[in-house]
């Protein structure tokens, strides 16, 4: 299993993961598979398990059963593979009082022996007009920039994206997507969510798609078309969703478990 892992090209894994909230199961068995040099998507309604599945993966959250994997290593439980994952939530909590400046400069300070040309990350994500300014006074457009930043400041191997066009305008939503296909390019692999579903139109190469803390549709977006006759990410998600809400037997797992 995990020689075909790796020669599969995943990166991050979850195999089997179990999480409960005291009575509350929030994820039940759920596999996953972040594949180098693919962007995947991983949608569903509130409450369906998402928020977890990203804090298990980032070691925040212990899984109850099931195993974590990096490069075909079970890392359940440890630290270290942390510093191969950038994270950018879906609403950062940056000090008021620093400047985006300060804090790409206290990130990184965090890990010292790791090279980083601060000014290429400025000039990458197009900040270097507030970069002094306190984040206090920034816009939300402006400290999501700020956000992707700091995600993408030690090149990682694994983004975990969570919302990421979140309160940017137009352009600057453009602007993020055409860097998240130029990390993809790199041979990153890549989480996305997002409640957007017309954002990932284009960007998206895997859909996994949660209900309820279970994986309903795992597999690539060209087969999630097929599969619904659909030629959007929204149409198609939507026509899952109403499969299993009349409990058609379309709503299969395409693809295998990591």
């Amino acid at each position: 299993m995990i020689a075909e892992m790796m020669s599969d090209g995943v990166r991050l894994a979850a195999r089997g993961v179990h999480k409960a909230f005291g009575a509350v199961r929030v994820l039940e068995g759920v596999h996953l598979a972040l594949r180098a040099g693919r962007v995947t998507a991983v949608l569903g309604p509130n409450g369906s398990g998402k928020t977890t599945l990203n804090k298990v993966l980032l070691g925040l959250v212990r899984a109850d059963a099931g195993a974590i994997m990096l490069d075909g290593r079970v890392v359940t439980g440890t630290d270290a593979y942390r510093r191969r994952i950038g994270y950018m939530p879906q609403a950062p909590r940056f000090p008021d009082n620093l400047s985006a400046r300060e804090v790409l400069t206290l990130v990184q300070s965090l890990r010292p022996t790791e090279p980083v040309d601060l000014d290429a990350s400025i000039q990458r994500f197009d900040i270097a007009t507030y970069v002094d300014r306190p984040l206090g006074v920034c816009s939300g457009g402006q400290r999501q920039r700020v956000n992707a930043a700091v995600a993408l400041l030690f090149s990682p191997d694994v983004l975990i994206l969570d919302e990421p066009t979140a309160g940017l305008d137009p352009v600057a939503s453009a602007a993020l997507k055409d860097r998240i296909a130029i990390e993809r390019a790199a041979g990153r692999a890549i989480l996305v969510t997002s409640h957007v579903l017309s954002e990932l139109d284009g960007l998206t190469d895997d859909v996994v798609l949660l209900l309820d803390g279970r994986v309903q549709y795992e597999g690539s977006i060209d087969a999630l078309r097929e599969v619904t006759s659909e030629r959007t990410l929204e149409r198609a998600v939507a026509a899952l969703l109403r499969a299993d809400r009349a409990g058609a037997s379309r709503m299969v797992t395409t693809g295998e478990a990591p």
